[in-house]
This record gives C-alpha cells, sequence and structure tokens, in this order.
C-alpha cells in the first residue's frame, strides 16, 4: 500500500519529513520537507470529491485569472499547484486515490479561535478581498466540484427520506434535531428561491471559509493566504459570509453566536465588497447566517442516521452531538436577529459614505 512518504516522492526527488498537518474533515492533508523547501501534499477524499481533476482544473484557471491581474498589487496568495516529476497535475495511486501537492504558504499560521476583534476584521477583509478578486471571473467557467454543496432544500429533502426508513430514534439528542429541523426547515429555501427569483446572482465562491482556512502571518496580525481552494466554484457568496460567520463567531462553550466579532468581520467584509453588493445582497444577509449552521446541523444529524459516512468521526455519536451544537447556535442567531440587522444598517451606511 502507498503511503504519503512513497506519494510525496512523486512530487519531489528528495523527501526529508513527511508529517500530518491541519485538522480537515475531509481530506487527509501533510506537510513536505525536502531538501530546500516544502510543499503540502493532500489525498482527496473519493468520496466526496469523485472527479479531482475538476478540482485541479478550477485552481489552474483561478491562479490564471488571478496572474491576469498584473496591474494590481495582490493582498493575498493563493496558493497554486505543482507539477509531479511526471509533468502531471496530480497523481493516481494503485488504490485510485488522487494526491495533489500545493505551495506551502511560509511564515503563517492558522487559528482555531480568533483573540481580538482586529483579527475579526481581518478575516472579513480576506474574504471580501477574495470575492472581489473573483467578481469578474465567469463562474460558468468553473466546474461544480460538489454537485448540490449548500443546496439546503436537497438536503432537507435527503433527510425526510433517510429519517423515513431509519429506525425510530427516542435519545433526548436525537429528539431535539428532530425537532428543531420541523421547526426552522423554512429556513433551507430563503436563499436558493432569492436564487431562482434572479434576486442572488451566480458568483465564485470559496465554498469553505471557516477560521483556519485563513493563514495568518507569522505575528497573527494580518491575513496574508486563503487556502482549502477545493470548494471553489460557482454559488452564493452569501453562503461564504454564512459559513465564515459560523465558524468564527461560534462560541463552542456556550454555542452562542458572538455579536461583537460578526460585526468586526462585517466591517470587514462589506468594506470590500461595498463597490458590487446590490441591496438585495446586503437583504439576504440575515438569512445565510442562519441558514448555514442550520444546513450544517442538518448535515451532521443526516450522516449520524446514515452511519457516518461523510463526516470524519472518532466514536459514533460524534456527528449527533455536532448536529446538536449547530442547531444551538442557530436558535440563538435567530434571538440575535433584530440586533444583526440593526449592525449590518449601520455598516452599511458607513460603507455607502
Amino acid at each position: 500500500m502507498n503511503t504519503p512518504d512513497l506519494i510525496a516522492r512523486q512530487f519531489a526527488k528528495t523527501i526529508v519529513t513527511v508529517s500530518p498537518l491541519g485538522n480537515g474533515l475531509i481530506n487527509d492533508t501533510f506537510l513536505v520537507a525536502t531538501e530546500s523547501s516544502h510543499f503540502v501534499l493532500q489525498r482527496i477524499n473519493p468520496k466526496v470529491f469523485p472527479k479531482p481533476e475538476q478540482i485541479m482544473d478550477n485552481l489552474i484557471k483561478l491562479n490564471r485569472h488571478i496572474k491576469q491581474k498584473s496591474n494590481v498589487a495582490l493582498q493575498l496568495k493563493i496558493p497554486e499547484s505543482l507539477k509531479t516529476i511526471s509533468n502531471h497535475d496530480f497523481y493516481l495511486d494503485e488504490q485510485g486515490d488522487c494526491w495533489r501537492a500545493l505551495d506551502y504558504i511560509q511564515d503563517s499560521v492558522s487559528l482555531e479561535t480568533l483573540a481580538d476583534l482586529s483579527q475579526a476584521e481581518q478575516t472579513g477583509f480576506a474574504l471580501g478581498y477574495f470575492h472581489c478578486l473573483v467578481n469578474d471571473l465567469d463562474p460558468l467557467l468553473l466546474h461544480d466540484t460538489l454537485p448540490g454543496f449548500h443546496i439546503a432544500p436537497a438536503y432537507l429533502t435527503h433527510y425526510e427520506d433517510v429519517i423515513a426508513e431509519a429506525p425510530r430514534q427516542t435519545d433526548l439528542a436525537s429528539i431535539y434535531c428532530e425537532e428543531f429541523i420541523a421547526k426552522y426547515q423554512y429556513l433551507a429555501d430563503i436563499l436558493e428561491t432569492a436564487k431562482e427569483k434572479g434576486l442572488l446572482p451566480m458568483r465564485v465562491i470559496h465554498g469553505d471559509p471557516k477560521l483556519n482556512n485563513f493563514l495568518f502571518d507569522q505575528y497573527g496580525e494580518e491575513i496574508i493566504s486563503l487556502i482549502d481552494l477545493d470548494t471553489v466554484k460557482p454559488g452564493l457568496v452569501h453562503y461564504d459570509v454564512g459559513d465564515c460567520l459560523r465558524s468564527c463567531c461560534h462560541k463552542l462553550e456556550s454555542n452562542e453566536f458572538d455579536l461583537e466579532l460578526c460585526a468586526a468581520i462585517l466591517k470587514g467584509y462589506l468594506a470590500e465588497v461595498s463597490v458590487f453588493f446590490s441591496e438585495d445582497d446586503y437583504r439576504f444577509l440575515v438569512a445565510a447566517i442562519q441558514l448555514i449552521p442550520f444546513e450544517l446541523g442538518l448535515r451532521f444529524y443526516t450522516d449520524y442516521l446514515e452511519g457516518n459516512q461523510y463526516f470524519k468521526v472518532t466514536e459514533p455519536t460524534e456527528n449527533l452531538r455536532r448536529a446538536v451544537n449547530q442547531f444551538e447556535l442557530c436558535q440563538n442567531i435567530i434571538a440575535q436577529e433584530p440586533a444583526i440587522k440593526t449592525l449590518i444598517k449601520r455598516i452599511k451606511s458607513q460603507c455607502k459614505s
């Protein structure tokens, strides 16, 4: 069986060390040290990404588009893919698994939590800057590497099919999840309905802008890179905004939503995207902030019912606990809706002035 050490030699002749990197739930990621440099090695999860060549094609198109902006002093480094020794974009091992190598962003750190409002505003800036950077890239040029990703009505339909066939759940956590889904299932349709009505346009999105995909400089002051670009695809930027806020503003000890961090992130974000944001873009931000934790909780609970086939778990009920946490977070966001609307209105007026 191929090991990461053996696979790494498909991309560089001399390998010094190969060590695990990060804590992602989807791909297996390693840091490879050679005699002269480092690079990131990843095994793309075939259950999640059945067409890895599309991921690589998207990444190449993304980097080509950004390189064309030669008149712009770029404020974010976007990792480029590295060729194999035999000049291929990726390597297929004997088991049919796809491996790829990417630039390693030196002197950078990823964070699991934000330490202050300055870091929060930087996170918003970086996401907004990325959206501006790709706003003139035709989303139809990119492959949809995850068909159905963030399409909440489809997740809800799949959940209904699964729950209809699953044994009746009698534990309190499962009962809570099922009652929450039944009560707030209306959230699933809001953004997709707006898209179908032409209120929200398709744009290029990152697809997974959780906090640890933003790389800060070694001092934790400025963001220098946005990584994990497997999910770059056509979509609604609102999915990115909602997911970023879900990741950054979730108080893990209480499952509450940190409104102060939310305000700082939106301040940084809206300052960048105000040049192309429409009135409808602003109007549906609240729905996006509510939707993403509901959607993720729905996915966690469905995966739990299906035997944990999608998300990595360390024990059988981990996805159930994850679902409860996301639903409690969603409930707290809904309770703070008036305050969130107020701060969006305030930041919008500041950006327009």
